[in-house]
């Protein structure tokens, strides 16, 4: 008949961040030095065209 799952499996759960995961979710210094790189990446995407 299929696949028969049961309650409580793992595949039930969302996955869980590490602390250093949300360290550099959080980090302000990490995440403006991201946005610059996003920047240059579209700025070189842009100037191609």
């Amino acid at each position: 008949m299929g696949n028969i799952r049961t309650p409580y499996e793992q595949n039930y759960f969302p996955p869980v961040p590490t602390k250093i995961r949300i360290f550099s979710r959080t980090n302000i210094f990490i995440q403006f030095f991201r946005f610059l790189i996003l920047n240059i990446k579209m700025l070189r995407m842009v100037r191609k065209h």
